[in-house]
């Protein structure tokens, strides 16, 4: 009795201490909760709608707006990675940004092949880009490029740029409006309290927005509403850090400002926002409702991801640490990095980075990437580092028989926006083979299947409007086509050619004497 007796004080103390830590464990919830109700209600009260129209700040009234046919019917666009960052042109090469998050997790950020990202980089000493500003700029802050690349404008002329990507065969561009370094091309009227003047004098969106309407071209802008680093003092190192940056009401208010100076001035044909949105869902709604009752044609894209109140904490160091732990097991796969961004609660439209679907998806995409490893100017990329014509034209095949589209990005050098010959090439090669195959593509839709496979092994697209079916190879076939597992009929023609031969049995289709090594040569087949 007495031994029984004398446990009984250790085990009120182990019941006390459990007791305890489950009340905390509660306290901490119901703080959480109501901390997240209380940040909520403070940023949904900011919402404000300021035009008259259709459209309204919640969720069901912009899930109305329909996806325009204008956008729908393009297949083609570019994009345009131009600012500050421009002028020194430089990054780390050769390591995918996918591996780095596999292997150097702990300064993926700051060693990455971007260029773009130049102002964050320079600030890790250790980083391959702080080496070369230090030999080459030595204690200079980022700020001094605006001199130069204001000097490089004399030599800036849009109206060339519209000229380029119409040759391309674009049907719309968008360009970099304010990227993460904070660098706004227009003379914005919203301060940014911590880089005040930190923008373009002149209106380099107004002009280039001029010149590629005046091209017949669409005009998109791109804000990183996500990040933006003149509001951030601390470097950039890790994903954990590049997601769970912390933003207090100076980032919101100028965001949503700017956005909204934006659409005023230029009503653009895609508002493209990157990374996230730093305010709540009901000032995201807002800002949106706002955007198409100016711009009833226009869309966005997938990357507005609202802030929260969770948010907020996971930008606290010690919880940001631990999230880092775990993502650096989580990048291990590779696969990961691979996948889509999550589709935000309202879009018109995905953006897969660097990767495509090979199968015909509901919601239309647009496949956006790079010509080099960089989407801004990248002085030390050769002719090797960028993907080859041949390529791109395939991915832009891919894109519009599975319901997509490609946006291309260009990065122009300097500001006198110089397109380096390796990534012109690229876009004169998709202009030539668009002119005599654009047919294929602009205004049609995808067919009841997206691809097959010839006897040779190449790949075979289709895409079709009316009662006409295009098939496009994607390879360089000689003599007849043979698609396997299929067979077509109709009338045959090669286009940029003439009729073609066409025979079906046993389960195949070939086009008789039809190719002779272009690549990637299209064939409509017209049903009677």
């Amino acid at each position: 009795m007495m031994l029984a007796d004398s446990k009984k004080p250790k085990r009120r103390r182990v019941a006390r201490f459990f007791l305890g830590l489950t009340a905390f464990a509660v306290t901490l919830v119901l703080v959480f909760v109501g901390g997240s109700k209380i940040w909520m209600w403070q940023d949904d009260r900011k919402a404000e709608l300021t035009t008259s129209g259709p459209y309204t700040a919640d969720l069901a009234s912009l899930q109305q707006h329909q996806l325009p046919k204008w956008f729908q019917d393009a297949k083609f666009g570019v994009m345009l990675h131009w600012g500050l960052y421009s002028v020194p042109g430089f990054a780390r090469k050769g390591v995918p940004f996918a591996e780095l998050l596999q292997k150097e997790y702990e300064h993926a950020m700051t060693h990455n092949p971007y260029a773009e990202d130049y102002a964050n980089a320079m600030k890790d000493p250790k980083s391959p880009t702080a080496a070369y500003h230090r030999e080459h700029y030595g204690n200079a802050p980022y700020s001094d490029f605006t001199k130069q690349f204001e000097a490089g404008l004399a030599k800036w002329d849009p109206e060339r740029w519209a000229a380029q990507f119409k040759a391309a065969g674009a049907s719309y561009i968008v360009v970099t409006a304010k990227y993460a370094d904070g660098y706004s091309l227009w003379p914005t009227q919203v301060r940014n309290p911590h880089a005040p003047g930190f923008h373009s004098k002149r209106d380099l969106m107004g002009e280039l927005a001029a010149a590629v309407r005046k091209q017949g071209l669409k005009f998109g802008v791109y804000y990183s509403g996500g990040v933006d680093w003149t509001f951030q003092k601390k470097t950039v190192k890790t994903f954990g850090d590049y997601i769970y940056l912390h933003y207090g009401e100076d980032y919101r208010e100028y965001a949503v400002a700017q956005v909204r100076e934006l659409i005023k001035r230029y009503q653009p044909d895609i508002l493209w926002n990157d990374i996230a949105w730093p305010t709540g869902p009901k000032r995201l709604y807002a800002l949106m409702a706002d955007y198409y009752n100016t711009v009833p044609e226009g869309v966005v894209d997938d990357r507005w991801s609202t802030a929260t109140f969770g948010r907020q904490v996971m930008g606290l160091k010690p919880l940001r640490w631990g999230y880092d732990q775990l993502l650096k097991q989580v990048f291990k796969d590779p696969s990961v990095s691979e996948q889509p961004p999550k589709d935000s609660a309202h879009s018109d439209f995905r953006t897969p980075e660097y990767a495509d679907f090979d199968t015909i998806q509901d919601k239309f995409w647009q496949q956006d990437r790079g010509i080099g490893g960089s989407f801004g100017y990248n002085r030390t990329e050769t002719e090797a580092d960028h993907t080859k014509s041949p390529e791109l034209i395939a991915e832009l095949a891919r894109a519009g028989a599975n319901n997509g589209a490609l946006l291309l990005n260009v990065g122009p050098s300097g500001g006198e926006g110089e397109i380096v010959p390796e990534q012109l090439s690229r876009l004169t090669d998709i202009g030539a083979w668009l002119r005599i195959n654009r047919e294929a593509y602009d205004g049609t839709r995808p067919w009841s299947q997206s691809s097959a496979k010839t006897t040779a092994g190449d790949t075979v697209t289709f895409t079709t409007r009316g009662n006409d079916l295009y098939v496009t190879v994607l390879g360089r076939p000689t003599g007849d086509i043979v698609i396997k597992d299929l067979e077509l009929r109709g009338k045959a023609t090669r286009l940029g050619g003439g009729s073609v031969p066409l025979t079906a049995t046993a389960g195949e289709t070939t086009l008789k004497a039809a190719a002779d090594g272009t690549y990637a040569p299209v064939f409509k087949i017209s049903q009677p």
